[in-house]
């Protein structure tokens, strides 16, 4: 299958590191005109200078995506750079997981301004375009808890819930427009973050023998990769995914106990 995104304009938050930068390579290797957004100007530019050595252009954005004055600047100026913007991979945010009791007011805030607002007000923000030219697409990155939330889950859990339910709706409101709207829910996939705790909770242990570790409740018996969850997402992205829309799909070898 020759899966194309040719000419298409992409966003990806979150855009610098793991998860964001595959994606940003598999739609850019697919023909898409891409902009990647973190908060980090530096990781940022890190992220471009390695696809450039790879022969791949994207556009960098520094963007804190929990401030709605943020996301409304960059969105100006994407589409003063590349033009209207026809997929929006709303990627931002890492998991924050403790027990119900500890999270504090501050702590909601924050979460549900990183990982629901921000995927709220960007997708506001293309919604007309997409609307007028009938054709756009929405990818949702949650994870496997916002289907079966486990104790000491929250914010995370609560946030990805409503994330969830957001993407089902507009799901339903955009399929008349040609609006397509998935969720891809993360399970155990191998990503910087997982490097940092590696670090922090075992320096002494080879990475591999790290991962295998974590991975024995996954069925298919490892950690994904970044590269295995953006192929689904170009799929979806594409003209070939023109028929899914309002799911949210695990990518997670097995490892959550709700389909």
């Amino acid at each position: 299958m020759n899966i194309t995104m040719k000419d298409r304009v992409a966003v990806v938050t979150g855009g610098s590191k793991g998860i964001g930068i595959a994606v940003a390579r598999r739609f850019a290797e697919s023909g898409a005109r891409v902009a990647i957004l973190a908060r980090g100007a530096a990781d940022l530019k890190a992220a471009r200078e390695r696809l450039a050595r790879d022969g791949l252009e994207v556009r960098d954005y520094a963007c804190d995506v929990s401030k709605a004055a943020d996301i409304s600047k960059t969105y100006e100026k994407i589409t003063a750079d590349l033009g209207k913007i026809d997929v929006l991979v709303n990627n931002a945010g890492t998991s924050r997981a403790m027990a119900f009791e500890s999270v504090t007011d501050e702590m909601w805030q924050e979460d549900l301004d990183l990982k629901l607002f921000a995927a709220i007000r960007f997708s506001r923000l293309v919604w007309p375009g997409m609307k007028g030219r009938k054709w756009g697409r929405i990818i949702n990155v949650l994870n496997i808890g916002a289907k079966a939330p486990a104790a000491a889950s929250t914010p995370t859990s609560v946030s990805r819930a409503a994330g969830m339910a957001l993407t089902k709706a507009m799901a339903n409101e955009g399929g008349a427009h040609n609006i397509l709207v998935n969720a891809m829910l993360v399970g155990l996939i191998v990503s910087d973050q997982w490097v940092k705790r590696h670090a922090q909770r075992a320096p002494d242990t080879d990475f591999d023998a790290f991962t295998h570790d974590l991975a024995k409740g996954v069925p298919l018996g490892r950690m994904g990769t970044a590269e295995e969850f953006a192929n689904l997402a170009c799929f979806l992205a594409s003209e070939q995914g023109s028929y899914i829309t309002g799911t949210a799909i695990n990518v997670d070898g097995g490892r959550s106990p709700v389909v």
